[in-house]
């Protein structure tokens, strides 16, 4: 091969290298303009979401389209709130995560002498297709007695030891409205057959709330008081026996995967009766049948 070969092949072979470099280079930067975009992540619709295990009668509607906060119907702010309430997933996720509940904490109450009183206490549920079929446990330990309040079967009871007894009436009221007036009849109105009416929408130091009213089918009602921008409800009220009753909640938090308020306060006529406190809450294990039983 003679020099003039020699040199046209050289040149041949430059243009390739060259030719490579620039190819990668493109390469490398639609690359690198690719990762530099984020991926776009959806925003959850608050919407109703698909129902899990309960009641088969009761139809749930596919989300279609972001809720407009500025015209919602009572049910969609009530499915807003569930879906919050179930970390994006709603129903599904209560149904599933919540089948039983093991909770502890401390309550410290005030009686209507105002003596206050310090309890430790454990909840156990076993979930049920709707209120009226729910298994609930209250135990409270105090310094000098410990007894339970049971739930069950459309039955209220006690239990002191081995001793099976009917609770006095007051607290029996009370037991009563924290089972009919607390979180869940919110969360689980459709399986409770409740009704649902807005009721406007107020502002509590400087934060903007929509006030939802939830009525039994005993025509039993709560007033929630849901936060515009969470979904939270941030208190709720009921009348019993002549007396106003409200509820604040605090201290939000995840606990697998569902929204949990950690602290709650109660207010009768003004004047706060009780302040729990979570220490401990676990979904799904097991609780034996027997824990529901007297005698």
């Amino acid at each position: 091969m003679n020099f003039k070969d020699k040199y046209f092949v050289f040149l041949r072979f430059k243009s390739l290298i060259n030719l490579s470099i620039l190819l990668l280079s493109g390469v490398v930067a639609v690359s690198a303009q690719e990762t530099a975009q984020p991926t776009p992540t959806p925003t959850p619709t608050a919407s109703p979401t698909p129902v899990g295990n309960q009641n088969p009668n009761i139809q749930a509607t596919q989300p279609n389209a972001p809720v407009d906060k500025n015209n919602l119907t009572a049910e969609q702010l009530a499915e807003s709130t569930i879906f919050i309430y179930g970390g994006g997933l709603g129903r599904v996720n209560l149904d599933q995560i919540r089948k039983t509940t093991i909770e502890r904490g401390k309550i410290n109450t005030t009686d209507a002498k105002g003596k206050p009183e310090t309890a430790i206490y454990e909840l156990l549920i076993m979930r049920g297709e709707n209120l009226e079929k729910e298994k609930i446990r209250l135990d409270k330990a105090f310094p000098n007695s410990k007894f339970a309040l049971i739930s069950a079967n459309e039955k209220i009871f006690g239990i002191s030891g081995s001793l099976v007894f009917a609770p006095r009436e007051d607290a029996l009221k009370e037991f009563q409205n924290r089972i009919r007036h607390g979180l869940e009849a919110l969360l689980r109105y459709r399986e409770n057959g409740s009704t649902l009416a807005l009721a406007g929408r107020e502002k509590h130091l400087g934060v903007d709330l929509y006030l939802l009213d939830v009525t039994d089918k005993q025509n039993r009602k709560t007033r929630f008081f849901i936060s515009v921008k969470s979904f939270r409800v941030m208190a709720l009220e009921y009348t019993a026996d002549e007396v106003k009753y409200k509820r604040k909640f605090y201290d939000y938090n995840y606990a697998q995967g569902t929204l949990v308020p950690y602290r709650t306060v109660l207010w009768a006529d003004e004047k706060v009766v009780e302040e729990m406190s979570i220490q401990t809450i676990s979904f799904g294990q097991k609780i034996e049948n027997f824990m529901f039983e007297g005698g």
